[in-house]
């Protein structure tokens, strides 16, 4: 009786969707219990239709596919007469989706994550889904080292069978790292291995870098920074051999404990090189830095079987194979290596292909590249083909990858991926002062118009005292060979009788054309001529120096400046540099034959150095030096001035030089200028590649024809530099403080540049 009353029972469950019944033809379908669903979407599903011949097993079938569409949690099949009816009742739909307390995430942020885990507004409540929701949210929150964040969830019937979800949210603080113990380090003091480490204790800083909560990511990383420090002191044996992290019963405060093994400190014997060379041995032995009687460096290491490397890859060796092999003696703390090198074929690029680039001109980018297809690949041709496309301007993010090309020993492809960002830039100014009221200046330029990669700019400033209109054209590759052609026209008014300069008001109208000729990869030299006429006019108030000038070569001059200027950039970045030495020298000669005759030379050296993978030294140098010729006299309007947030911050633009005498305090400017800037300059955690800050120290001065050139007027300042580049264009700041200011200087703390790009 038992053993046939549970097949019985089992059979009796799994049929009670479906009534027994005869096949029959099915004369009509009828849909019962709906009310969001639409009963064609249930006809779509229904694996039988009028006229067809229902019988069990179609039956069964029916009920298994409606169950499979998820919409519905309970289908049933009944038959009145020929008419097959189909019972239904709906799963709820989500109504809407409540956060009470979110305050650490962005609620579109959430909200588009929970809809990849199925739970949105509109779909289908699962219970089993906002259980995974529920989790993955919690699992968010302690990334952020919110450990003690409490979730519940609430689900509310709806009309409609529809149901509201409620994420009710009690976040807590962060936890904090309130102790990081380095157990078993004694060759060094904990105080500066703790230094290595980015996870931190809470400090002034850590509101902004988030390094005082734990990551288990972070740490990681911390801990390869701790082996590679002690592999770099010659501890060739280092370990890690374990790591604790705990958190306090409030979940407030965590504590990581890491214990290590420091082993001995081991010196270099013997460095060999085995293998096949290729390259003579002697050249490759050079490239080896890492000599016998040295503490082991493992940084030293990699840096010469780096440079072994890259030196085979200049061959055509791209996949070239060159390691370091140990041998230790542990007696007498030496360690002999072996660098065995294995170049592997030669070999060749099949291919350069350019992606990315959705408005700039395919051409653009591929007549910056130095590695030609179907040659011998070349490292240094590659590398130079990044560095050069980058110094474009026009991506902001530049990648190279050579994979070797499927089902070949020896050929590979260059694929260069580009990001594009916007390369118009839009700069704008609006101000007011005593005379002009409102001020309103200028300039809109796109250095890749229309992604030929030629610029054009439009420059115009309504200012009194400074009214320009200036249109620019260059075309990079006038010739295929890298040759420059540019040109330029204007129309400018100065008047400065609102400025700190000597009054007089100019208006100059011109043009030029120029040509630039590349020397090498990183140097060029350009030329130019124009035809520029200005006129003078001056006032009673005007400095004598002014006027006399003007009663002695009238109101009205012309000139023919020609321009000669060399360049050299080795930067590794169009915006913010790391490494490299950028040098300008120009010299522009008004030629004789017409009304002025002059010279202006300028030298410009800037170096950047890097301190560190955060820190970079920049150390920047100016000097320029002008005159006539001919007997005649270097035009005022040609003086240099300084002072201001691209030459000395803290004083107040073009204010440093020589005062007028009997004239006020108007500034005159001078035939010399030196200029001089020191910056520490870092970058930002999370903006590396957008934003850095520094603390500069700035030097320089001015002086005029037949002064002294006295050291000892030279004006100093200091103080907090910062750039970014914003969403809406290039921004730089500065507050600047003089060091040595006089009576006659102008100061002025806060000083900016900013645009914006479209």
């Amino acid at each position: 009786m038992k053993k046939s009353l549970l097949p019985a029972l089992i059979a009796g469950l799994f049929s009670l969707p479906v009534m027994a019944f005869q096949p029959f033809t099915v004369k009509d379908i009828r849909v019962e219990g709906i009310q969001r669903t639409e009963a064609g979407t249930v006809f779509s599903y229904l694996p039988v239709k009028v006229g067809d011949t229902l019988n069990d097993e179609k039956a069964a079938q029916a009920i298994k596919t409606l169950f499979a569409t998820g919409f519905f949690k309970d289908v049933r099949i009944d038959v009145e007469g020929d008419v097959m009816v189909v019972m239904l009742q709906e799963r709820p739909a989500i109504s809407a989706l409540n956060f009470v307390g979110l305050k650490e995430f962005d609620k579109d942020v959430i909200i588009k994550a929970l809809k990849e885990t199925g739970i949105a507004t509109g779909r289908i409540f699962d219970r089993s889904l906002l259980d995974k929701a529920e989790q993955e949210l919690k699992r968010q929150y302690l990334s952020r080292g919110k450990y003690a964040a409490q979730i519940t969830t609430t689900v509310t019937p709806l009309e409609r069978n529809r149901v509201g979800i409620n994420f009710n949210i009690v976040e807590g603080d962060a936890a904090k790292i309130r102790q990081i113990n380095i157990v078993g380090a004694k060759s060094f003091k904990e105080k500066d291995l703790q230094g290595l480490f980015e996870l931190t204790t809470p400090g002034w800083l850590t509101w902004y870098t988030k390094n005082d909560q734990y990551s288990r990511q972070k740490l990681s990383a911390d801990l390869e920074k701790l082996k590679s420090y002690y592999l770099d002191k010659g501890f060739l044996e280092f370990n890690v051999e374990s790591t604790q992290v705990s958190i306090s019963p409030d979940k407030q405060d965590v504590f990581i404990t890491v214990n290590v093994t420091e082993g001995e400190r081991y010196k270099v014997a013997s460095v060999k090189l085995a293998g096949d060379f290729t390259i003579p041995e002697g050249e490759l032995k050079k490239l080896v830095t890492v000599r016998p009687g040295d503490v082991f460096s493992r940084e030293r290491l990699n840096a010469s079987t780096k440079a072994i490397s890259d030196r085979l890859g200049t061959e055509g060796y791209a996949f070239a194979n060159v390691n370091a092999a140990p041998e230790i003696n542990r007696e007498k703390r030496l360690v002999d290596f072996t660098i065995f090198i294995d170049p592997g074929k030669r070999v060749y690029v099949r291919r350069v292909n350019v992606t990315g680039n959705t408005k700039t001109r395919d051409e653009v980018v591929r007549r910056e590249i130095r590695q030609m297809e179907s040659g011998w690949y070349d490292a240094a041709k590659v590398t130079a083909s990044k560095e050069r496309v980058d110094r474009l301007g026009f991506f902001s993010e530049v990648t190279v990858e050579t994979p070797p090309v499927a089902g070949t020993s020896d050929q590979l492809d260059v694929n260069v991926n580009v990001t594009e960002k916007p390369t118009g830039n839009l700069m704008l100014g609006v101000g007011t002062s005593s005379t002009d009221k409102l001020i309103l200046s200028g300039s809109i330029s796109q250095n890749n118009f229309m992604g030929s990669g030629n610029n054009v700019s439009i420059q115009v400033n309504s200012a009194k005292s400074n009214r320009t209109y200036a249109f620019s054209y260059t075309n990079p590759y006038f010739t295929p060979d890298g040759v420059s052609q540019g040109f330029d026209v204007y129309h400018r008014t100065t008047d400065t009788d609102s400025t700190d300069i000597g009054d007089y008001k100019s208006e100059s109208t011109g043009g030029g054309i120029r040509f630039g000729f590349p020397i090498s990869e990183t140097q060029s030299y350009s030329v130019g001529l124009a035809v520029d006429t200005t006129s003078i006019t001056t006032y009673e108030n005007s400095p004598t120096y002014y006027k006399r000038y003007v009663n002695e070569f009238g109101k009205t001059n012309v000139s023919l400046p020609a321009s000669l200027t060399w360049v050299s950039d080795t930067k590794n970045s169009y915006y913010f540099p790391t490494s490299g030495t950028y040098q300008r020298a120009g010299i522009e000669v008004g030629l004789p034959g017409v009304d002025l005759t002059y010279y202006r030379a300028n030298y410009q050296l800037q170096h950047f150095l890097p301190i560190s993978k955060r820190f970079t030294l920049m150390l920047n140098g100016e000097i320029g030096i002008a005159n006539g010729l001919s007997g005649k006299k270097l035009p005022f309007f040609k003086n240099y001035y300084a002072g201001g947030v691209n030459s000395v911050r803290g004083y107040k633009s073009n204010t440093l030089g020589t005062l007028g005498t009997l004239e006020g305090e108007d500034r005159l400017g001078g035939n010399r200028k030196i200029v001089g800037n020191a910056e520490l300059l870092w970058s930002l955690p999370g903006f590396e590649s957008s934003a850095r800050m520094g603390l500069f120290f700035d030097a320089g001065q001015v002086y005029a024809s037949g002064d002294s050139l006295d050291f000892g007027e030279i004006r100093y300042s200091t103080g907090v530099t910062a750039s970014w580049l914003s969403p809406i264009g290039p921004l730089k700041f500065s507050v600047g403080m003089p060091l040595n200011k006089k009576d006659q200087d102008e100061s002025e703390a806060f000083q900016f540049q900013m645009g914006t790009t479209f």
